[in-house]
């Protein structure tokens, strides 16, 4: 049986009732509201929406869901026979995602079912009014609703991740707008029981959840860990737990803010560099346009916070208190801030001094919980995690150098797909992809992007993976910049070589990848959130050429045939973050290693040895209060015996 979560929400709806040319004639707003989905005395299905004193029903007899916005937490149901519009807004994306799933199974499986109750038996019933929620999702409804898409001529039915199917899958891209049978997923049927949370894809972990229930009570959160622990899918599933009207996602560069659908915590705050006097940095964050981010703002999330200077950090928290009116920790603003200190620092200039933001003034009154992630991944060879977390930490025992230095002679190419290098200077990295290209014989073509706004180019460079102009050749070295299909192994990072060009399709490349699919790369859209919350999109090709690419960029990519020369390595945690971008240490290859550039900072290694304490101080509390609770319970239990 399925969770029955999926049976409610929490958001915002409005109520147009429409004339028969479709414009709006009367207009019901309800700001926070719960809708439910139920049946009545006669098991129609119903919509049912309580603020809290007064509730309406809507019976859902013929509808259509528009869901073109779920991402942003919109979402409409229009009520065809009735010519009713429900906008539903300001819903947490994951949740409005699960119930529209539902209502639509419940939908098409009552289509298969039940028939319509007429006017005449409505009149002569003598049954009470009722509203029961709707039940959860049982395994019958999975197959009337596939039975209900087959009669209708839909190529595939519905599954769920993680199920066995029956049939060959077939790619389908869902319509934008379409009817609600339509909005199903469309794979194969599943031959065992589905669960519901496996619309969310991947379950979170034991600490995943545990900081995902820590920040739904309002806690502000720091959480840490290593490359790998899934820092970053935990981030995407808290965005989607959380309103979007009040949430604000950040990250310290344009690359990291573009991974979780977000900008750039500077373009967030308004106040530039933060290096000019308080009272001047307030005035700039006043600006129209501006005040409206913090005065929204109820939830900040700011990722890779490593990259974060601490002395600006506590300027936007004196910024936070003075615009907002308050004088809560950071304005009363819930903090949620992600990173790995022990990764790379804050980008300062030449010989100029910088803080951590663990180090600002402000950071232990703001940030009420500390958790760290332990459990890797990315990578599944406990050998090999083992010397990454020594690397981590800056230690580098002879056995650990003997292995990486073996490295330099392993042949990791296969398939003509070659080794990525990963640099240090983004210099080197232009100038042996460019070099590499022109060597290739053969005609070279070029792809250009499609952005809807042109005159955003440069920000769209800044923050969004594709590439402005892409040029290819056969035989070009490249990587995925997108996940297009995690199951196959067709992800952000994985390698490729470019082995000919589809005529029939506007020339787009057939790329071989070493998962061992060969596919047609067609463009896909990557939405980027621009200054007041707009968004921007680019269609390109989610390729990018990799010969070399930079440990700037690698971060949250995982590679597979990756080669790393560290004799340029500048910063500390820069080694550690080049290594463990490999999946694994077969497809890894290090070039002049050298344990000296293995080095952690030592005010970094002192907060995480605090954060360390912290956790075994409070593990030891929690056990010792689980012991006494069970001796109690036995205690009761010998008593009432």
């Amino acid at each position: 049986m399925f969770p029955t979560s999926g049976a409610d929400i929490q958001c915002s709806v409005t109520v147009e009732y429409l004339s028969l040319a479709g414009q709006s004639t009367k207009r019901k707003n309800f700001r926070n509201v719960t809708v439910t989905l139920g049946r009545n005395e006669f098991r129609e299905i119903l919509l049912l929406v309580h603020d809290g004193k007064l509730s309406q029903n809507f019976v859902l007899h013929e509808i259509q869901l528009f869901t073109r916005f779920i991402r942003d937490g919109k979402s409409s149901i229009k009520l065809i026979p009735e010519n009713i519009q429900i906008l539903i807004s300001n819903c947490p994306p994951d949740k409005l995602k699960i119930f529209f799933k539902m209502l639509s199974i419940k939908y098409a499986a009552d289509k298969k079912t039940r028939k319509p109750v007429s006017d005449r038996t409505r009149l002569l019933s003598t049954l009470p009014r009722t509203f029961d929620t709707i039940s959860p999702l049982q395994v019958q409804d999975m197959e009337r609703a596939n039975q209900v898409l087959l009669q209708r001529n839909v190529k595939s039915p519905i599954s769920f991740k993680g199920l066995k199917n029956t049939g060959k899958k077939q790619q389908v891209k869902r319509l934008r707008t379409t009817s609600s049978e339509e909005c199903l997923s469309k794979e194969a049927k599943p031959t065992k029981k589905p669960i519901l949370s496996m619309w969310m894809g991947r379950t979170l972990s034991k600490e995943q959840a545990h900081v995902l229930t820590m920040i739904l009570k309002g806690k502000n959160i720091f959480f840490t860990g290593s490359a790998g622990t899934g820092k970053s899918f935990l981030l995407k599933r808290i965005v989607g737990a959380l309103p979007p009207k009040s949430t604000y996602t950040t990250a310290s560069t344009g690359v990291a803010a573009c991974h979780i659908g977000g900008t750039t915590l500077h373009a967030f705050a308004g106040i530039g560099s933060g290096k000019a006097p308080l009272q001047q940095c307030v005035e700039l964050a006043q600006r129209s346009g501006v005040l409206s981010h913090w005065l929204n703002c109820r939830h900040l999330i700011i990722d890779e916070i490593s990259m974060i200077e601490g002395e600006f950090f506590d300027k936007l928290e004196a910024v936070a208190r003075i615009v907002r009116k308050c004088n809560q920790p950071f304005g009363g603003i819930q903090l949620i801030v992600c990173g790995d200190f022990l990764q790379l620092p804050p980008v300062a200039r030449a010989k100029e001094k910088y803080k951590f933001c663990f180090q600002a003034k402000s950071w232990d009154k703001c940030i009420q919980v500390n958790m760290e992630l332990t459990e890797v991944r990315r990578q599944t060879d406990k050998r090999f995690i083992a010397m990454l977390q020594a690397i981590r930490l800056g230690k580098c025992p002879e056995e650990v150098a003997t292995q990486m230095i073996s490295t330099a002679n392993q042949k990791i190419e296969r398939d003509g797909i070659l080794a990525t290098r990963l640099c240090t200077h983004k210099d080197d990295v232009e100038f042996t992809n460019e070099k590499k290209l022109q060597q290739l014989p053969g005609e070279m073509l070029t792809f250009e992007a499609v952005d809807s706004d042109p005159v955003l180019a440069e920000m769209l460079n800044a923050q969004c993976p594709a590439v402005q102009k892409l040029q290819l050749k056969k035989g070009a070295q490249v990587m995925l910049t997108k996940n297009l299909n995690v199951q196959q192994g067709m992800v952000n990072g994985a390698r490729g070589v470019v082995i000919g060009f589809d005529p029939g399709n506007k020339s787009m490349p057939n790329v071989h990848f070493m998962c061992g699919v060969t596919e047609t790369i067609k463009p896909e859209k990557w939405l980027v959130k621009a200054s007041g919350g707009t968004y921007v999109t680019r269609q390109q090709l989610p390729l990018k050429l990799a010969w070399a690419i930079s440990i700037h960029k690698s971060q949250g990519m995982t590679l597979d045939c990756v080669e790393i020369s560290l004799s340029r390595v500048f910063e500390s945690g820069q080694a550690y973050v080049a290594l463990s971008r490999a999946r694994s240490l077969e497809g890894l290859r290090v070039m002049d290693f050298d344990s000296k550039i293995v080095h952690a900072n030592h005010d970094v290694l002192r907060f995480y040895n605090r954060l360390k304490k912290e956790r075994m101080t409070m593990q030891s509390s929690l056990d010792g209060y689980v012991e006494i609770e069970d001796k109690e319970n036995k205690k009761d239990s010998r008593i009432s015996l």
